[in-house]
């Protein structure tokens, strides 16, 4: 039987050499020692049976947030997924679906996308979707270079403050080259866009409509980047005049997966149709008047077409697209809303909960989704560690973060934590001091 790992001793001693290193300690050096994963050794000439038992007693030993009180977010979230989601993506048809380029050989995957970009076009609130991008920040890097597309002469694009710093990096790297940069401040004249969150990553929740109308004042383009679920309970960007909407697709039916894959959504009006990157597919009817669904707005030819292209985007998550399809479907309006008012309402008591700790402190008058900052009484790292001694992952420590504040913990809380759950979080930091 042929070995699992496709690469052998002698490929291996090949790459190393090209990379001139003598060995594989070399080439993770830049990995601290304590957070690599040991060689696996395992005796020769074991049954089957023996080598599965070995291997699930050391599966085990790896924590989720099924055996834990999970309040870790920053961008991945612990959200129900229906049994249904998963029972659709392991079709063999769509698990091993290739990109739709012929559609009369691939009309399960286009129409799958097709009723995906409708659904989330109604939860944004705008016109039309494309088939998805890599991840939420490489759709926001991609809404920026359609903004200096559309806005030609312009290069300025102003960052509000609540962009996840992960998602500044990765739109520093797509402006590496071209001639766009970011800023902060207010927009003036040479501001080609104004990008915001909804809500920040620190959770809070702004008022976008007055946001866009100042971004408009000025002739730039307004882009929200904006959670899902979110929009599901509150006023989409949509209807507040956003141009262009951008977010994480994630909590719509996705596992945490160690964070990934996931799945960047990206919307836009009719008027930008033209300028938007990626794929869009559109339904129509052939010559005997059957419905259909095809690629539209963009030949095939566009994304080989490297600096002249709309956009270097020439794939699309499909396999996690379909799954948010699903689950949007499976909840309906309804349910979605219903799971982001449990995320509202179960955030805010657990907020007011620990705010109500002595020593630990929650701003109540700002208003937050899901996610909310603490300002702890220790160094949150240590607080973090401690709970996490109690099989409690007790949020993001921000001091993680260029900036940020050592003192400062980032709480999730969605529909999958129980009042129990919270109670015991809220105790655990309690007795820590």
């Amino acid at each position: 039987m042929a070995s699992y790992t496709p690469h052998t001793r002698s490929d291996r001693e090949k790459m190393m050499e090209f990379l001139g290193i003598d060995s594989l300690d070399e080439l993770f050096q830049a990995v601290p020692p304590s957070y690599r994963y040991p060689e696996l050794s395992m005796d020769k000439g074991r049954c089957e049976q023996a080598v599965l038992k070995e291997l699930r007693s050391m599966a085990d030993k790896n924590s989720s947030a099924a055996h834990t009180s999970w309040f870790l977010g920053g961008g991945v979230y612990n959200h129900y997924i229906p049994s249904v989601v998963d029972s659709i993506i392991s079709r063999g048809e769509f698990f091993t679906a290739y990109t739709p380029y012929q559609p009369e050989v691939s009309q399960g995957s286009l129409q799958a996308i097709f009723e995906f970009q409708t659904m989330i076009a109604e939860l944004y609130g705008m016109d039309v979707v494309n088939a998805s991008h890599y991840d939420g920040a490489t759709a926001m890097a991609e809404a920026a270079l359609m903004a200096l597309r559309c806005r030609s002469g312009r290069k300025k694009i102003i960052l509000d403050e609540g962009i996840h710093p992960e998602y500044r990096e990765v739109l520093e790297t797509y402006l590496s080259g071209s001639e766009g940069y970011i800023a902060r401040g207010e927009c003036d004249d040479e501001t080609a866009c104004f990008i915001t969150a909804f809500p920040s990553f620190r959770g809070e929740l702004k008022d976008l409509k007055a946001l866009g109308e100042k971004v408009h004042a000025r002739g730039a383009l307004f882009i929200v980047n904006a959670d899902p679920l979110a929009c599901g309970l509150f006023t989409p960007p949509g209807e507040c005049g956003a141009d262009i909407v951008t977010g994480e697709g994630q909590p719509l039916g996705i596992a945490m997966n160690s964070g990934g894959p996931l799945l960047g959504l990206f919307a836009t009006s009719k008027k930008l149709i033209r300028k938007m990157p990626g794929r869009v597919i559109g339904q129509t009817s052939d010559g005997s008047g059957r419905p259909g669904c095809v690629l539209t707005f963009s030949a095939r030819e566009q994304h080989i077409r490297r600096e002249k292209a709309t956009s270097n985007i020439c794939s699309n998550q499909g396999l996690m697209a379909l799954a948010a399809a699903v689950y949007m479907a499976a909840l309906g309006k309804q349910g979605i809303r219903d799971t982001a008012r449990l995320c509202y309402d179960k955030a805010l008591y657990a907020a007011r909960q620990i705010n109500s700790l002595k020593g630990y402190s929650v701003d109540l008058t700002k208003a937050f989704f899901r996610e909310f900052v603490v300002t702890c009484p220790m160094d949150a790292d240590i607080l973090s560690a401690n709970l996490r001694e109690k099989d409690i992952v007790a949020g993001l420590p921000l001091g993680c973060f260029e900036g940020g504040n050592e003192r400062e913990l980032l709480v999730c809380v969605t529909e999958m934590n129980e009042k129990e759950e919270i109670d015991r979080l809220v105790n655990a930091m309690k007795e820590a001091l």
